[in-house]
């Protein structure tokens, strides 16, 4: 028979209380916050110091459960009648289980019906927190089922229905949310069901059957990649445009002039910032990296001295969390030398021009800062900072700025890839969208790259390892432009099949088996015709034309190229007939921007 009580906890001796004797009991007594009078008894911990009893304000039941097991359950009621119908309810479940009408986990599940959803929510972000989803994840998830806790009134795990879900979903479609990120809503509370139903909270999940939005009927984002023209316009434009921007005078007769006076420390800062600048679109273009992956690169993951230069990605950067050894292309490579050269000169300058510190002989104490030579004041020696010989290896390899994106946009402007539309009387807005609605942002560099893979004659298998996919549709159909890709090019390297005379036909096909000693009169007279002759490695297959001299019956060979164009003016698209080409050889140099004044 179970029971119903109060239970009672110690706490420490409020400040400022006094101990007070009343019938032969030690009480505590003492004003609160609102500057009420509170009386308490007395007991003694397990230090020895005396802290006072608390009963809780509400009452706790205790019976066995069904597998014989004494549980406490708050109940939650301050009235006992309450608390006990509560207990009545629990140790009826009890009795199911040991009747077997439930089983444990069913009557488990019934006991987190109640719980708060918010505190569900958290149990299952620390979950995500220990397989090591980074920071973004979790709170992108946190947001999504607060939110969708918040519109649908879900409060417990009992409301959680389908419903109330389907139409919160209705109502974010006319409002204008996409259907990626009605996907993702969806994705965010389907998967904390999942893990509700294998920690035994739910016994089935109410939104697996909810259907997902169709994103192809309704894409708000389509990305297209750059041309390569494009791309050597970002870069240049990129390169020169925080100079360019300083010089600029915006006001007076010169306004839009660049002939403002810059000292020589100002003009190396901001040929340095053009020039990482650069680099940063070159690197995400030729390695495919996302934004937050390189921004997480340090220098100790590069490896530039060996026979193949690469980089390694660790797993804890990477969306996959698979971590990823990325090789560099050898124009890459040595741009990314030059900078570290670079940075490493820089560092050795300021730390040769940093003030030294005085110290005392005696006690090795600072004792004054001094920009002379090695030798200060009188008995005093003074110490400059050591030369920095070598980078640290944890320092960042690139300062990706957190506005990245509207600095993009403006480079996109300047090189003319983008234009800027005036919308108010004094709002402007970019246009970056093409004829076809198609968008580019730093993520259509990584487009880019995957188009240039293809577009260089890159495998499928090969191009989805490289841009490190688990789908290879991804790949080819979402990261590869095909509007960059040489379709006319691929066209013209059909062969030319040239339409006759029946009796020609035959005629043909009869000759040219009587000479090769073939003649089978169930034999296709086009298999001669379409055979092709041997060709050198590089160059186009011929096909052998037998043309029929109606006049004089002579039968000549003639060698007809399937393109009348030369070979070098078409794109690979067989690594076979073209010969394999080096991939990602872009051409992208960048000049290295000169330091002096």
């Amino acid at each position: 028979m179970g029971t119903v009580f109060k239970k009672t906890f110690t706490k420490p001796l409020p400040a400022g209380a006094k101990i007070i004797v009343r019938n032969g009991e030690r009480l505590a007594q003492w004003k609160d916050a609102k500057g009420k009078t509170r009386t308490e008894m007395l007991t003694v911990g397990k230090d020895g110091t005396d802290r006072i009893l608390v009963t809780a304000g509400t009452f706790t039941a205790k019976y066995r459960d069904g597998s014989g097991v004494v549980q406490e359950v708050a109940t939650g009621c301050r009235d006992e009648a309450a608390a006990r119908s509560l207990l009545t309810d629990l140790e009826r479940r009890a009795e199911k289980v040991r009747g077997k009408i439930l089983t444990a986990g069913e009557a488990a599940a019934i006991d987190h019906q109640e719980t708060s959803l918010a505190q569900q929510i958290d149990a299952y972000l620390m979950k995500l927190e220990s397989e090591g989803t980074s920071p973004v994840h979790r709170g992108n998830v946190r947001r999504n089922l607060e939110c969708i806790a918040a519109d649908c009134r879900f409060g417990r795990l009992s409301d959680l229905a389908r419903e109330p879900l389907e139409r919160w979903l209705v109502l974010q479609q006319k409002g204008g949310m996409g259907a990626r990120t009605r996907n993702t809503y969806r994705a965010a509370v389907v998967a904390f069901c999942n893990w509700c139903i294998e920690t035994g909270r739910l016994l089935a999940n109410p939104f697996a059957k909810v259907a997902k939005a169709n994103e192809d009927i309704d894409p708000r984002r389509q990305r297209r990649a750059l041309t390569e023209d494009e791309l050597r316009r970002l870069l240049d434009v990129a390169r020169r445009r925080p100079l360019l921007d300083m010089m600029t005078v915006r006001r007076g007769k010169h306004a839009g002039e660049a002939v403002a006076k810059l000292s020589d420390k100002t003009r190396r800062r901001l040929e340095t910032l053009g020039w990482e600048r650069a680099l940063i679109y070159k690197t995400l273009v030729l390695t495919g990296l996302r934004k937050g992956e390189l921004a997480s690169l340090t220098i100790g993951q590069l490896t530039l001295d060996g026979p193949m230069p690469c980089l390694v990605l660790d797993a804890a950067d990477e969306k996959n969390r698979d971590g990823s050894t990325i090789p560099l292309w050898a124009d890459l490579a040595d741009d990314l030398r030059q900078w570290l050269a670079d940075k490493a000169k820089a560092a050795q300058e300021a730390a040769s021009n940093a003030p030294a510190v005085a110290f005392d002989r005696k006690h090795q104490v600072p004792h004054k800062r001094h920009r002379g030579n090695s030798r200060g004041h009188s008995g005093q020696t003074c110490l400059r900072l050591p030369a920095v010989d070598m980078l640290p290896t944890d320092a960042l390899l690139f300062n990706i700025p957190d506005k990245l994106v509207r600095i993009l946009d403006r480079d996109f402007v300047a090189a003319g890839i983008a234009r800027r539309v005036q919308v108010g009387p004094k709002k402007w807005k970019i246009d970056k969208r093409d004829e076809r609605g198609r968008t580019i942002d730093v993520h259509a560099l990584r487009h880019t790259f995957g188009t240039l893979l293809s577009k260089g004659g890159v495998s499928p298998r090969t191009a989805q390892a490289a841009m490190r996919h688990s789908d290879i549709n991804l790949t080819m159909n979402t990261y590869t432009d095909p509007k960059l890709l040489d379709i006319v090019g691929a066209m013209e390297s059909l062969p030319t099949l040239s339409l006759g005379a029946e009796a020609a036909q035959a005629e043909r096909g009869q000759n040219v088996l009587s000479a090769t000693g073939t003649d089978d009169s169930t034999a296709s007279p086009l298999a001669p015709t379409l055979a092709p002759t041997s060709a050198q490695r590089g160059q186009l297959q011929s096909i052998v034309v037998q043309i029929a001299d109606e006049a004089g019956g002579k039968i000549t060979g003639v060698a007809t190229a399937a393109n009348e164009l030369p070979v070098q003016q078409l794109r690979p698209l067989s690594t076979v007939d073209n010969g394999r080409q080096r991939v990602g050889d872009t051409r992208l140099e960048l000049v290295t921007p000169s330091l002096s004044s």
